[in-house]
């Protein structure tokens, strides 16, 4: 009998008939996929209706894609974009594209036209797989592409429509480029990344060795599946065991908790403020049940929490089944915050509760899982352990270990698309890639965060802060939509740089039982009150010296992070 000894073992299975090489590409991975799970649910949506694709239907119409793709001159290397919201059309079209030998470019779709036209000149684009309701815009602009065609039905040619002559598909190796995937950060020269097939795929089969995943779990696609965090943790896990995705369309609690419960979800990815806004909603209606019960339950998650953490065993899944059940959460197997650090408190609640809750650490230019929490021994105030075959290291680091974070691995990027200075000035003389973030490692090999190196703050004592320690620390006060901490200059003579906070009230935090606002004095005083608080639990250089109110929420990313630099008050 055969001893599996990586989750990625089986491959052997395939090498020298579906592909060669170390790793198999995006298409031979699918084409593996449909061989052993072909008849299993692969793409489906649940609004307006339910709407479900098997693996070998998927296939079919993918292929479909590839050949009409090559019919109109698209070949190895080729530039093709998808822009749209979440859907099996957008996943058929990204997979019908690599099936043609080409480079995928996924674009945000909530850029305006003119950001997305720039990213299609940047990325040399020639077709265009976009919504229907862009699909004007795109389509009077003669010059730009050489096709475009509507992912959903209503207008211009139908993705599902296509066709080709059954020519032979070109074959593409691992190390052939991917996917373009451009950054958050659009204006001035925007930054394409540059991603092999084996960046990707090896990154899917080694984020295995931390989360075992199988062909049975249905997975939430509710982020952008353009950004590369769900395009991997989701979209590419998924596709790489024969599990079934489930496309989200909005980003609104009740009808995330409806298509939860409707598709029996088992694996639930998002970022910070979603499971903010989620596990806010369980307490509070564990305390509108009254102090009594609030108590006894808080008592018995940590009762909870104590025996998972010391035995290994899960036993808050049957003790908080009902609230679990009633908050759409009781088929959920495993939770995954990715996009930004999580409040250790909030990691801690949701493991409490029965959920295997665990976090990760990546960026784009690194496809972009680096680190992973196993489930088995997670540690809650870091973003994961290290995964096999990522070489990380800490750059110049000080006292308490705290640095830059440097890496090497087959998931590292080949570079910038056509921007060999940007590329050289992310890399070491060695080839480590500078992630630009800054923390450090712990004897295990887990990595803790402490912020943005471009973020710090250097106090008047000479310390270094990090913003997004302080902003962490605000995490579960409902009164706090959003939250700035940096640094503003005290003493410019003097060169003395202190703290501040810019704070965004949550509005409906803030109404009375008639529905009207407090004033703007209440509610200062109140996130005063908050802030002395947290201050009361930082070091004394960490403490916030300055609040301002703000009356307009600050721009975010898809992934729910604040622009900083976008920010002027």
């Amino acid at each position: 009998m055969k001893t599996t000894t990586t989750p990625w073992a089986f491959l052997d299975d395939y090498r020298g008939t579906f592909f060669s090489g170390q790793w198999p590409t995006l298409p031979e991975m699918f084409r593996i996929t449909c061989s052993r799970y072909g008849e299993r649910p692969c793409f489906t949506v649940y609004e307006p209706d339910r709407i479900s694709l098997s693996y070998a239907e998927a296939l079919k119409k993918i292929e479909a894609v590839a050949r009409w793709l090559a019919s109109k001159g698209i070949h190895k290397g080729s530039t093709v974009g998808v822009t749209g919201k979440n859907s099996p059309e957008w996943a058929i079209a990204y997979l019908g594209i690599l099936f043609a030998g080409a480079v995928v470019v996924p674009i945000d779709y909530q850029l305006k036209q003119e950001e997305i036209e720039l990213l299609l000149r940047t990325a040399d684009v020639q077709i265009l797989f976009v919504d229907e309701e862009k699909y004007p815009y795109f389509a009077e602009k003669s010059g730009l592409l050489r096709e475009i065609v509507s992912l959903k039905k209503g207008i211009g040619t139908y993705i599902y429509d296509l066709d080709g002559p059954h020519n032979t598909l070109p074959q593409t190796k691992e190390e052939d480029l991917a996917a373009i995937l451009f950054t958050s950060g659009t204006t001035g020269n925007p930054k394409g990344v540059m991603l092999t097939h084996k960046n990707l795929v090896s990154d899917c089969y080694l984020a295995q060795s931390h989360l075992t995943i199988y062909p049975t779990d249905v997975f939430y696609a509710l982020l952008p599946i353009h950004h590369s965090y769900t395009m991997l943790a989701v979209f590419i896990e998924a596709i790489s065991v024969g599990a079934e995705v489930v496309f989200g369309k909005r980003i609104v609690t009740k009808a995330i908790l409806k298509e939860l419960k409707e598709a029996q979800v088992t694996m639930f990815l998002g970022v910070p403020m979603l499971f903010n806004a989620v596990l806010k909603g369980i307490m509070k209606g564990i305390r509108e049940k009254g102090l009594l019960v609030y108590l006894l339950i808080r008592s018995m998650m940590a009762i909870s929490g104590f025996i998972k953490k010391l035995f290994k065993v899960n036993p808050g899944k049957k003790m908080f089944h009902s609230i679990l059940e009633k908050a759409s959460l009781s088929s959920i197997r495993i939770c995954i915050s990715g996009g930004g650090p999580l409040a250790p408190a909030v990691f801690r609640q949701y493991n409490q509760l029965g959920i295997d809750f665990i976090q990760g650490y990546g960026l784009t230019e690194t496809s972009p899982i680096l680190t992973l929490n196993p489930k088995e021994h997670y540690k809650e105030t870091s973003v994961g352990k290290v995964l096999p075959q990522v070489d990380m290291k800490i750059l110049n680091p000080d006292a308490r270990g705290v640095g830059e974070i440097i890496v090497k691995g087959p998931m590292v990027m080949q570079g910038y698309y056509k921007m060999p200075d940007e590329t050289r000035a992310v890399f070491t003389d060695d080839g480590y890639l500078k992630t630009g973030d800054v923390g450090y490692l712990d004897r295990e090999n887990y990595l803790y965060l402490t912020g943005r190196a471009k973020n710090l703050i250097v106090t008047e004592g000479g310390k270094n802060v990090y913003p997004e320690e302080i902003e962490n620390e605000f995490q579960l006060y409902p009164e706090i939509e959003q939250i700035l901490v940096r640094g503003y200059m005290a003493n410019e003579k003097m060169k003395i740089e202190k703290i501040e906070a810019l704070v965004y009230p949550n509005q409906e935090a803030f109404k009375d039982e008639q529905g009207a606002l407090q004033s703007k004095a209440d509610i200062k005083k109140r996130i005063e009150e908050i802030i002395a608080e947290v201050n009361g639990r930082l070091l004394p250089y960490q403490r916030i010296e300055r609040l301002t109110i703000i009356d307009e929420p600050m721009e975010m990313t898809t992934t729910k992070k604040i622009k900083r630099n976008t920010v002027r008050q």
